[in-house]
Parts: C-alpha cells; structure tokens; sequence
C-alpha cells in the first residue's frame, strides 16, 4: 500500500528499514516526491489508519550529512540479563560513538537451552575518539557482564 500511494503521488522509494518484532511489523522509509504533491501524498498516509497502518510522517528537506569519521562493526553475545544495551551504549556515547544500524535478538543456547542475546552494530567513530581507550572501557564491560564483544574498524 505505501508503495503505491507513494508512486502515485510521482515519488521514488530511496531507503527502507522494516521488520518484524514482538508480533508487530515496524518500518521506516525515505521517498522523495516533487514538492507540489507532498501535502497530498501525506494526507493520503494519514489516512492509510483505517487500514490498520499507523504512519509518523516527518518531511526532510536535508540531505544526509556526511559521517565524520571511521566505521567499525560491533559485535556481542552472552547470556542475557538487564543493563545490556544500556551499558555499552553509555560507553558509546561517552566517546561521541554514532549508532548508525543496530540489531539485538535473543534465543537458545544450543547444548544448555538458556537465554543468548545477541546483538550488532555498525557504528561511526569521530576522529577525536581515544579508539583504544574506548576498547579497553567496553572490554570492562564484556568482562563485568561475562558475554563476549568485539569492535572492528572497517578498511
């Protein structure tokens, strides 16, 4: 459905991020439409609620500023518990760590049955980022909460 009203209204489907989580399908997407038919088309998603489509609209005449700095992959898991995501998080923002993409699951231990979470990041480190003083801080965290976590800066 929104792709149709969207190239009705004349527009290009750019990016998408959509999934399935918690029994609901979530998603966000950038289209670019000609100017004298935006009004149109955002009333056209305002109205897709009777179908059971919930849409938060935000217009963005910007483009994507360019990432100031270095990428690097982001990788942990271990037994779930509370705090996970809060803890290295902290540590990233700490050290001005942009998240740009990241996923989390949990699921079963193959040989005991018990609780992993997983999760990934791709994440954008400025410049200015001390790398090796950040490692060690996650690499505290890892150890505090006994799961394993790496960080690999991208070529």
């Amino acid at each position: 459905m929104l792709a149709s009203l969207i190239a009705q209204h004349g527009g290009n489907w750019l990016d998408s991020r959509m999934s399935r989580l918690g029994g609901q399908f979530a998603g966000i997407l950038r289209a670019s439409v000609p100017q004298d038919r935006r009004e149109t088309l955002l009333s056209a998603l305002q109205a897709l609620g009777t179908a059971g489509i919930r849409a938060q609209i935000q217009a963005d005449d910007t483009a994507d500023p360019p990432p100031g700095g270095r990428e690097a992959k982001f990788s942990l898991m271990g037994t779930d518990r509370p705090g996970i995501v809060r803890q290295i998080s902290e540590v990233f923002a700490r050290y001005g760590v942009n998240v740009e993409e990241f996923h989390s699951e949990c699921g079963s231990a193959p040989m005991t049955g018990e609780v992993l979470f997983h999760a990934n990041a791709l994440v954008v480190i400025p410049p200015s980022c001390p790398v090796e003083e950040m490692k060690q801080a996650l690499e505290r965290i890892a150890a505090d909460l006994m799961v394993d976590a790496s960080l690999k800066e991208l070529s």
